[in-house]
């Protein structure tokens, strides 16, 4: 290659290299002025759920809530669309299917709004004890009722220990009094709700020849009783029922549904009355009068 030509070739690598530092420049200034002014004037009004969840957006101008656990996040921003949205303190947004955002699954495009969004997910999973003696979901949800527990100015909730709450039996829905003759399908239940899961048992009250209020262990050697415990019908909640088929005149009286777990224990009561059918058949009653 002849001499004179190099620094022809010279000059042009650095001519190419200032042009491209000027492009690159370039793009930065039109990537800033996006922007535009800041018209605090212009910013739509919006009110956090907590003082820990507002933040400034992308340009540093208008006020914006972070979301919560469960809430939707992400987006693709622009005119149109959905407004990007970051989540709180803990969480992460975690993307998901059409299915849980809501299209429909023979769609082969989420819809305009919700491309690109997914939910914001607690990052420590499982549930958790607050120093209230509520248990929450998540920590994240803790802190969340925390927050807005000191903007109403109450206390500040702090978690007390992984895992949920233990709680003392409580009876949400006591035994029933029960009229119905011998011969009848009668059931007593008692719903009652405990962490962990309680016992529940059934007692006759009965009395000695002396006067003296014995309980009865249920069923014992009764061959028309049944007794039974299931979980349910809500979280955290046991339902125990006896059931008397025929019912005899004999199991007339006081039933005690007991419940107890290794927090503490708890009692109810339901009663029973029994007419004789037989009787009750034997009865002769006055015809009206077809004048009547």
């Amino acid at each position: 290659m002849p001499r004179s030509t190099l620094p022809e070739l010279l000059l042009l690598s650095l001519l190419l290299c200032h042009w491209s530092h000027r492009l690159t420049g370039a793009d930065d200034v039109t990537s800033t002025n996006e922007c535009g002014q800041c018209i605090p004037e212009s910013c739509e009004p919006v009110r956090c759920k907590a003082r820990e969840l507002s933040v400034r957006d992308d340009c540093g101008c208008c006020e914006q809530c972070l979301g919560t656990e469960g809430e939707l996040c992400g987006g693709r921003g622009g005119v149109g669309r959905r407004r990007q949205v970051r989540c709180g303190p803990g969480l992460v947004c975690v993307s998901q299917s059409r299915e849980v955002l809501g299209a429909a699954a023979s769609q082969e495009q989420l819809p305009e709004e919700l491309e690109g969004t997914g939910l914001c997910v607690c990052k420590e999973d499982g549930a958790v004890c607050g120093s209230d003696g509520r248990s929450y979901q998540s920590v994240c949800a803790l802190h969340l009722h925390s927050w807005i527990s000191v903007r109403a100015g109450n206390e500040r909730v702090h978690k007390a220990h992984d895992g949920e709450c233990k709680l003392a039996p409580v009876i949400v829905m006591p035994p029933k009094k029960i009229h119905n003759v011998t011969g009848a399908q009668v059931y007593l239940s008692c719903e009652v709700k405990a962490v962990p899961t309680p016992v529940i048992t059934w007692r006759k009250i009965t009395e000695s020849p002396k006067g003296v209020k014995l309980l009865e262990e249920l069923p014992g050697d009764r061959v028309n009783m049944a007794v039974q415990v299931r979980g349910g019908p809500s979280k955290h909640e046991s339902t125990g029922w006896v059931l008397i088929n025929p019912l005899t005149k004999e199991d007339e009286g006081v039933y005690q549904c007991h419940a107890t777990n290794m927090v503490g224990e708890t009692q109810s009561y339901g009663t029973i009355k029994v007419t004789d059918l037989n009787k009750y058949k034997k009865m002769n009653f006055i015809a009206p009068d077809d004048d009547m």
